[in-house]
This record gives structure tokens, sequence and C-alpha cells, in this order.
């Protein structure tokens, strides 16, 4: 056994987490004391129906938006009072994002979009982690492509080599899902 086996890593926690949007009337309560740990090298699946507060959860936990109130931390890092340069640094270095719309840069190619957040940081690609993850998602002959000359499924897996390419403590991302009833 392993010791990550036995002393699993917290990438991301969030105790007692609420938001709040609106007052009076209007006031919608998001985040109703949520307490989660997000273990390092595991997937998790945050599921509900539409409203139930998933996104805002997600967004909290990436550093995207500010609870009401409760603690987050990330890779050991209290969000709680880091500067507006900290938490972009936070974002940069130890959150990729995976948004539902992949906000993908038209003019770029696959290859530049996928690097992108390391240019905007002045940070060089470790080369072998770009092929492993442009490998892994299975895109080695799209990189020269543009997202209009890809299809969708394409774009998704760029958006998601961009969430990955950074080496990132956890990935943040939002879908919905439509199933069909039984």
């Amino acid at each position: 056994m392993t010791s990550d086996f036995l002393y699993p890593t917290v990438a991301a926690r969030a105790v007692d987490l609420r938001k709040i949007y609106g007052s009076g009337e209007s006031e919608v309560h998001a985040l109703a004391g949520v307490t989660v740990d997000l273990e390092a090298r595991k997937f998790t699946a945050i599921m509900g129906p539409s409203g139930s507060g998933k996104s805002t959860l997600m967004h909290c936990l990436a550093a995207l938006d500010n609870p009401t109130s409760g603690s987050i931390e990330v890779d050991g890092t209290s969000l709680s009072g880091l500067s507006d340069k900290a938490l972009t640094a936070l974002r940069r270095d130890r959150v990729g994002f995976v948004f539902q719309a992949f906000n993908l840069i038209p003019t770029l190619t696959a290859k530049e979009n996928i690097l992108l957040p390391l240019d905007l940081a002045g940070r060089k690609p470790d080369k072998a982690w770009f092929d492993t993850v442009v490998d892994a998602v299975g895109l080695r002959d799209r990189l020269g492509h543009r997202p209009s000359e890809m299809s969708g499924g394409q774009q998704q897996r760029v958006a998601f080599a961009r969430a990955l390419a950074s080496k990132p403590s956890i990935v943040s991302g939002v879908t919905t899902f439509f199933g069909v009833p039984e």
C-alpha cells in the first residue's frame, strides 16, 4: 500500500460554506452550510438538479466567487484574506478550469489555446507533460487547427488539455447533462 492510500491528500476543502444572493424577498441561498473534502488525484462528481448550487460551489472552490461565509482551502492555502493578486496567482497556478462554453480563443490554434494560461503567466511549458496531456485527450493531429475547424468534442478536449497543462492541484468544471427519465 502507498502512503497516498493510507493518508489521502486533500486538494480542496470547504467548511460550512454559505452563499446568499440578493436580499429580502429575493434572497436565494445557493449554498447552505456545505462541507466537503476533495481528495487529490481522485475524480469527484458534484451532482444535483438545476439550481441546487453545483456551479456556485465549483466557482467558490475555484476562487472565482466569494462565499458569504465559511472557509475554503485549495492545496492547503486558505482563500480568506488573500489579495486579488494572490487569488489570481492561485487560480493561474493551482486551479484548472473547464468551462461549459469552453472559452477557446477563435484566432488561436488548439496548441496556442492549450498553452495560453502558461503564456499569460510567463511560464515555459513542460514539453513532456504537454505531450502526455495532448496524447491523453487525443489531439495530436489537431494542434494546428482553430476552434472553428474542430468538432464540439475536439473543442472540449482542447479545454480539458488547457486545464491540465499547468499541472494544477484541482480542475474545476461544470457541465449539464440531461438524462432520459426511466
